[in-house]
C-alpha cells in the first residue's frame, strides 16, 4: 500500500482544491455514501502517516482557517514541483485489480488501518489499499491486462467534481467519517515533530527488528519498501531482535529511516523515480544473491522481506548458524 511519501504527494494533489465546493460526486464505494459530500466545501487537507484526511463544511458557511502548513508544503512553496489545479496529475501507479489483489488489499486494511468508524464527523479519513492512488483532473487507465485477460480501467471509489471544473479521483481506498484526524505527529516519520527518543526505545524491544519498524504506533508512514531498503542500508538482518543490537546500530538504522523517507519524498516532488537496492531484487548492489522470506508477528500480517545474507549477517542468541534463517 502507499507509504508515507506517497500519501504526502496525494495530499499535495488535493491542496489546490481546498476552499472549493463539490458540485458533483461519483464512485463505487459501498460502505461510504458518496452523496454525503455533495454540495459541501472542502475546507482542509491533511496527511498523517498512511492516512489522508479531508475536512468538509457546509458550502454556505465561511471558509475556516486550515491547519498550519506542513513541512512538505513549505518545501513545495520553495520550488518543489507538483501538479497544480487544472493540470493533469497523479500519484501512484495504476493497476487493474484481480480477485487476489482485492483480498490482499482487505488483509492490508485489517492489519494497518488502526481505527474503525466512529460515526459521522466533518473529517473524511482515506486509507489506501495496495494499489491506492489519487489523481487530479484525469482518470486512471489500464496499463496491462488483468489475470482474466480483460483491459478494464480501475474503478474509482470516489470522484469529486468541483465548481471550478476540476476534479479529484480516489482509487482503492477505504472512506470513513471521523470527528478529527487521529494522529500523533511524534510517530510520523516525515513530521517535524517525530520523536526520535521514543522510536529508539521501541527499536530496543526483543522482537525482530522488521516487526517493530512496521508498527505504526512508532513509525507512522513506514511501509514494506522503506523497511527492506533501510535494513539493507543499515546492514541489519530483518529477524535480528532489537534488544541484541548496539545503541549505535539502532541510531544508524533510525538515521536511515529518516534520510531514506525524506529522499523518497523529495524525489516524488521532483518527478523522479525511486532507486531501490534490494526490494523485489535478485541481487544486492554488491552482486550478492538475495534471500526472500515472509515474516510477521504471530497472528499478525506477514510481509515479504528481501535481504542479503552477506551484507546483513544475522545476530541471534545461541549457537545456531545465522545463515540458516529463512
Amino acid at each position: 500500500m502507499p507509504e508515507g511519501p506517497s500519501v504526502r504527494k496525494f495530499q499535495l494533489l488535493t491542496s489546490p482544491f481546498v476552499g472549493q465546493v463539490v458540485a458533483k460526486v461519483g464512485g463505487s464505494s459501498r460502505k461510504f455514501s458518496v452523496n454525503d459530500v455533495n454540495a459541501l466545501r472542502l475546507q482542509d487537507s491533511q496527511v498523517h502517516g498512511k492516512n489522508l484526511y479531508l475536512a468538509f463544511v457546509a458550502a454556505e458557511g465561511p471558509v475556516g482557517p486550515t491547519a498550519e502548513d506542513t513541512a512538505l508544503q513549505r518545501d513545495a512553496a520553495c520550488g518543489a514541483h507538483y501538479p497544480a489545479q487544472g493540470q493533469q496529475g497523479q500519484a501512484g501507479v495504476p493497476h487493474p485489480y484481480s480477485q487476489d489483489e482485492k483480498l490482499q488489499e482487505a488483509q492490508h486494511s485489517r492489519s494497518e488501518a488502526p481505527e474503525a468508524a466512529e460515526g459521522r464527523g466533518n473529517w473524511l479519513r482515506i486509507h489506501f489499499g495496495m494499489f491506492g492512488s489519487v489523481r487530479a483532473n484525469e482518470f486512471s487507465r489500464a496499463s496491462r491486462a488483468n489475470k482474466r485477460g480483460d483491459w478494464k480501467d480501475p474503478v474509482p471509489r470516489l470522484v469529486l467534481h468541483f465548481e471550478s471544473g476540476g476534479f479529484l479521483v480516489f482509487y482503492n481506498c477505504r472512506l470513513l467519517w471521523c470527528s478529527s484526524p487521529r494522529a500523533d505527529p511524534a510517530s510520523d516519520i516525515l513530521a517535524v515533530e517525530f520523536h526520535r527518543g521514543r522510536a529508539l526505545q521501541a527499536l530496543c524491544a526483543p522482537d525482530p527488528i522488521c516487526y517493530t519498524l512496521l508498527d505504526q504506533r512508532y513509525f507512522s508512514g513506514l511501509g514494506n519498501i522503506i523497511k527492506n531498503e533501510i535494513l539493507y542500508l543499515a546492514r541489519i538482518h530483518p529477524l535480528t531482535p532489537g534488544s541484541l543490537l548496539a545503541l549505535s546500530d539502532l541510531e544508524r538504522l533510525l538515521d536511515c529511516v529518516l534520510q531514506f523517507s525524506s529522499e523518497w519524498l523529495h524525489n516524488k516532488l521532483r518527478g523522479q523515480g525511486l532507486h531501490l537496492q534490494v526490494y523485489q531484487k535478485e541481487q544486492c548492489p554488491l552482486g550478492h544473491p538475495l534471500m526472500k522470506g515472509t515474516f510477521g508477528p504471530s497472528g499478525g500480517f506477514k510481509r515479504l522481506t528481501w535481504w542479503c545474507p552477506q551484507c546483513q549477517p544475522a545476530v541471534l542468541p545461541g549457537d545456531g548458524d545465522p545463515s540458516s534463517v529463512t
